[in-house]
């Protein structure tokens, strides 16, 4: 079975990318639409720290799996 080479993961790797970020803006704003009204400001802004952040882990995981190098032989 042949291997994976490093330049058809990162175009795997982008469509996942695009996927993954599309995913976690509707997953945010379906949470964000479903959060009782009047909560405080301080609330809110932490939960925009992390749903504006959230998106980080998948994406480096994919990244990294983009970047590595071709199995010699």
């Amino acid at each position: 079975m042949p291997h994976m080479t490093q330049r058809n993961r990162k175009l795997i790797g982008a469509f996942l990318l695009v996927g993954s970020i599309v995913l976690w803006s509707v997953l945010a704003t379906w949470v964000y639409l479903a959060l009782p009204e009047g909560l405080p400001g301080l609330v809110l802004i932490v939960y925009f720290i992390i749903a504006g952040m959230g998106w980080l882990l998948p994406s480096m995981a994919i990244i990294r799996w983009m970047a590595r190098p071709d199995r010699i032989g």
